[in-house]
């Protein structure tokens, strides 16, 4: 018979705390760098929430490290294409051995592989896995989440790492939970959440997704229960720590609206585009127009450029117009994109095009200071795509260019709201971290319990 402490913890589902001690602590380490690597450390299985800039990177290096040697067994970190071999060169940097395998062999203890290869390995050969950019598990049916799942099950030791772990919408930290061995995406629904329903549907019904919302007095421990796996930064001072050497350049965006050369079918006057089967018609017919704009943003800069596109017709017709540009495209080898993206990392391109969800992830770009893109209704993929360039490290002031029509203004006021919960809730999660460091989890009762005489 378990005690009724030991039944009241359980209940509290914040029962971490299964690493060890570390046994390696490099002196390149910041402080408040080393104050979360020690507790990822202790706690095993855990999740870094960091801004982009404060060295998600070299902490990763650093926890698959201890880990490998205290386990005596390698560790594999899984991370975007091209930021595997980036990684690689962090490693290389700071004097700690790693390896890159594309096929599934390797000889050293930390080995770095990108997603797509994740089949080629065996779980049962690691002791730790790292998922860098772990926002990709967020969708609780994707295919990554599950295959990553389903390959972390047993392994002891589990890092997860991105700035955007629920880009707006908290609940889909279950699926963050879930992965590192806690509690389940719907085992978190039905413990925090309800919806009007009262059911665990998570799928759109007649059009409409269930909205859930917290159940009565469950949000604090809800905020509480997150902070026992993970932490939440946006500077060094969220946890205490001085912010000295991290102060971002000033962030300006341009908003461009284009004189479109043709209406919507039955229209006299341009307008806004209401549902998503309209805002794709509208964006078809404008491709002319948007790119030219975009021609004219950046052909006025001589300094490098990325330029965000969204369809195939719009990637090749930026190619085409605009001088020395090179396009990175789905229809590209792994080894070519990659190939392409370390060019402009280092200068030898000047002007690269691509999609966000080929290259928004992961790269560091402090080398070029200018955007421009065409907005969309993905929160995370605007913030990504800004943080490829201001992030911490950036010197110079960072221009994004926002070239749309008035028939997307609905598009840019959804990604505007989606950007106010995405704040609310890494506010909530500072708060109760910083609250769950100094709770006293012991509870004392003065009380003798009596048992029932059947028992």
């Amino acid at each position: 018979m378990i005690g009724y402490h030991e039944f009241i913890n359980d209940k509290l589902q914040q029962g971490c705390g299964n690493g060890f001690e570390p046994n390696f602590l490099p002196g390149c380490l910041f402080d408040f760098q080393k104050h979360l690597v020690i507790w990822a450390i202790k706690t095993g299985r855990s999740a870094l929430f960091e801004d982009c800039g404060l060295g998600k990177t070299i902490q990763e290096l650093v926890w698959s490290k201890n880990v490998a040697n205290h386990t005596r067994k390698p560790v594999l970190n899984i991370a975007p294409l091209a930021v595997a071999q980036q990684t690689v060169g962090e490693g290389n940097k700071f004097g700690i051995d790693i390896e890159r395998s594309r096929d599934g062999v390797y000889k050293c203890d930390i080995v770095v592989t990108n997603y797509q290869k994740l089949h080629l390995f065996k779980p049962d050969e690691f002791s730790g896995v790292v998922c860098d950019e772990s926002s990709i598990l967020k969708n609780d049916n994707g295919k990554f989440k599950q295959l990553f799942v389903e390959f972390a099950r047993k392994i002891p030791y589990r890092l997860l790492g991105t700035a955007t772990a629920a880009p707006n919408d908290f609940i889909e930290l279950g699926t963050s939970s879930e992965s590192l061995g806690y509690l389940g995406y719907v085992d978190m629904l039905t413990r925090f959440f309800k919806n009007d329903q009262s059911n665990v549907a998570s799928k759109r019904m007649y059009g409409e997704a269930p909205k859930w919302r917290f159940k009565k007095h469950s949000e604090t421990p809800f905020w509480r229960w997150v902070t026992s796996w993970a932490r939440a930064i946006r500077k060094p001072s969220d946890i205490g720590f001085c912010d000295d050497g991290y102060k971002l350049p000033n962030l300006i965006e341009n908003i461009h609206t284009v004189d479109t050369q043709t209406l919507p079918d039955g229209y006299f006057l341009p307008v806004h585009a209401k549902d998503l089967q309209e805002q794709r018609e509208e964006k078809r017919r404008t491709i002319p127009e948007r790119c030219e704009y975009v021609r004219m943003c950046v052909e006025k800069r001589t300094d490098q450029s990325t330029i965000w596109c969204q369809l195939d017709d719009e990637g090749d017709l930026l190619e085409k117009i605009i001088p020395n540009s090179v396009q990175v495209h789905g229809r590209m080898t792994d080894d070519l994109k990659e190939e392409l993206f370390l060019k402009f990392s280092s200068g030898q391109i000047q002007r690269l095009i691509t999609k966000p969800k080929i290259g928004a992830f992961g790269m560091n770009w402090q080398n070029c200071c200018h955007l421009t893109h065409f907005p969309e209704h993905s929160f995370e993929r605007k913030y990504q795509l800004t943080r490829r360039h201001y992030r911490y490290g950036q010197k110079n002031d960072v221009v994004i260019d926002t070239i749309m029509t008035e028939g997307e203004r609905k598009i840019l006021n959804n990604v505007k709201r989606k950007e106010e919960q995405a704040v609310k809730m890494f506010d909530n999660l500072v708060r109760e971290m910083n609250n769950s460091l100094h709770i006293n989890r012991t509870v004392k009762h003065s009380n003798n319990v009596e048992l029932p005489s059947w028992l």
